[in-house]
């Protein structure tokens, strides 16, 4: 029997990302590179089942996980869902089983969103620096229970993605399905600082590289990384 498996992915590099500006929640598409990265990163999952798909409400992790899955070899198809939107929800039906079996559910959630980086949002980390001083900058960056100007810290995300990790994601592993997570950064990190157990020193030092998946397998109730 096989073991069900957590695929997590950091989206391909944003157009901020490239610029070298804070994003936060500001809804930013993919540079050429990141379009590159997502393509990557699809190859190398090409021949995993996968079986339900989550992504965040902001485009970069939405552009990624269709071009992740643009590679796919499975021969299914993912279909965004959109549980109480009106007549999105109500007429996006799909009435022939043979074709409702060939779909991947695609749930998106704000949980899932990057970091909230408040008044840091659209400025750029080099001159942020300049200003305030490198080790200021990498606190607000990387330390975990202190957050940017009228921002969250990583400490605050963890309080909104591990719980939807947990209640939402969670079961379909325990039911023994392959799931893919394409996310951001920090709502990754709060994620797998849990998953591995890292301490708030760890995850400091902790950096997830855009477009590179990381794998876990679900086995014996515990989620263990995959080299």
């Amino acid at each position: 029997m096989k073991h069900p498996l957590l695929i997590l992915l950091r989206h391909g590099q944003s157009q901020w990302n490239k610029e070298n500006l804070f994003t936060g929640w500001v809804d930013i598409p993919l540079s050429t590179e990141g379009i590159q990265e997502a393509f990557a990163a699809g190859d190398k999952i090409a021949d995993i089942p996968i079986d339900v798909i989550f992504i965040s409400s902001l485009i970069r992790s939405n552009l990624t996980a269709m071009l992740v899955m643009s590679r796919h070899r499975g021969g299914r198809i993912p279909v965004v869902l959109h549980p109480g939107e009106g007549k999105l929800d109500k007429w996006a039906k799909v009435y022939d089983s043979k074709t409702r079996a060939k779909c991947i559910p695609v749930t998106s959630a704000w949980q899932l969103n990057e970091r909230m980086y408040g008044r840091l949002q659209g400025l750029n980390k080099r001159e942020m620096m300049d200003k305030f001083g490198e080790e200021q900058v990498r606190i607000w960056r990387r330390s975990f229970d202190v957050a940017p100007p009228n921002g969250e810290s990583l400490k605050d995300t963890a309080k909104r993605a591990i719980p939807y990790f947990e209640k939402k994601i969670m079961p379909y592993l325990k039911k023994g399905k392959n799931v893919f997570v394409s996310a951001h950064g920090n709502s990754l990190r709060a994620i797998m600082m849990k998953l591995d157990g890292m301490s708030k020193e760890e995850i400091i030092k902790f950096e997830l590289p855009t477009g590179l998946p990381v794998i876990y397998q679900y086995r014996e109730g515990k989620l263990i990384k995959q080299t």
